[in-house]
């Protein structure tokens, strides 16, 4: 009975760590395209039907891997960006993917299902499908810098869906992926919904913070930037500028990104900036004191109490927070943000 195959593969998929995007090279180093989300017509209807039941009509698991590439969610309407792998962690750029979301229920009334509910989850009403679309995250050649380049491990793509949740608490995922003319069926590890409740969120001012510029490293700009070269994203300190001016925030380290998207998307940056930088002050804030690693975390990143890196905020003139991304992005959906609040 396949309800059972699916049950196994949750719990060994549960255990993939967010920092798995961008693992491993990619089957498609070059040329990767953003693809449209497939038709949610193309996927069957969740309506009705508990997650197991969704699952179960596929012809079996899927050899690939998917895993979440963000941590924070909220009730109502989230992105969810995630990454496809095959199991020896190459990345996967052209999978047809749907997502379904059940609430799982707690431990006292999963049937006896284990202690933390994750398999009675599949005997719950799902919603779906939410099909992905796939965001490049390559740049043009002049904005691609060595510390990706020689990086065998960075992302080109990330898959991007938007999931509603209706309630704090666990909530589990499947997902129906194409294969041909058949079906096949994965579960990622859970979203706890409402977890980070000091996250910085849409709507609401920015923390205001200093951040480090190129006059106070003396132009040393390699003190500022792990990227190779440095990125220009440092001319001004974030709390001069903030609330006069549209400013696009993003931390995230090249060199010691556990997630391998960090570089590419400091890229993304950099090449958004040469179009918009006379509209909104782009900032790129490093993850850890001093760039050491072993010296944990930077005030900075403290203050926006980040759970995962990289981060993006996009600010408006008045301070508020526009667009908040964890995880990873591409140009397009960096610019979109970006002229929202600089008036297109």
């Amino acid at each position: 009975m396949r309800f059972g195959r699916i049950a196994t593969l949750a719990v060994s998929l549960a255990l993939a760590p967010i920092s798995l995007l961008g693992c491993g090279g990619s089957d498609s180093n070059q040329g990767t395209a953003n693809r449209p989300a497939p038709p949610a017509s193309d996927f069957p209807s969740a309506n009705g039907k508990t997650l197991g039941e969704v699952l179960n009509a596929a012809s079996g698991p899927s050899q690939l891997v998917l895993s979440p590439a963000s941590p924070a969610f909220y009730t109502g309407e989230n992105r969810f960006p995630f990454g496809v792998f095959k199991r020896d962690r190459t990345q996967v750029t052209d999978a047809e993917v749907a997502l379904y979301v059940a609430k799982a229920p707690k431990p006292e009334t999963a049937g006896g299902k284990g202690a933390t509910g994750k398999v009675g989850a599949l005997d719950s009403p799902a919603f779906g499908p939410f099909p992905a679309r796939v965001d490049s995250l390559e740049t043009e050649p002049a904005f691609r810098a060595k510390t990706t380049a020689d990086d065998p491990d960075a992302a080109n793509a990330v898959y991007v869906t938007d999931l509603n949740f209706n309630s704090n608490g666990e909530w589990r995922i499947g997902a129906l992926i194409k294969d041909g003319d058949k079906l096949t069926a994965s579960l990622l590890p859970s979203a706890t919904v409402g977890l980070y409740t000091q996250l910085p969120r849409v709507g609401e001012k920015a923390p205001r913070i200093h951040t480090p510029t190129r006059e106070d490293v003396g132009g040393d700009l390699s003190k500022l930037t792990t990227r190779i070269p440095p990125d220009t994203q440092n001319q001004v300190d974030f709390h001069d500028v903030v609330g006069r001016k549209p400013v696009v925030l993003l931390f995230a380290t090249p060199q010691f990104c556990e997630s391998r998207v960090c570089g590419p998307v400091v890229d993304v940056a950099e090449q958004v900036k040469r179009d918009f930088g006379d509209r909104a002050e782009f900032i790129h804030m490093e993850i850890y004191k001093d760039n050491d690693p072993s010296k944990g975390t930077n005030a900075q990143v403290r203050a926006f109490h980040l759970p995962s890196e990289p981060w993006l905020f996009v600010i408006d003139r008045e301070g508020v927070i526009r667009t908040a991304i964890g995880g990873a992005f591409g140009t397009e959906e960096l610019e979109n943000a970006v002229k929202k609040v600089t008036g297109g």
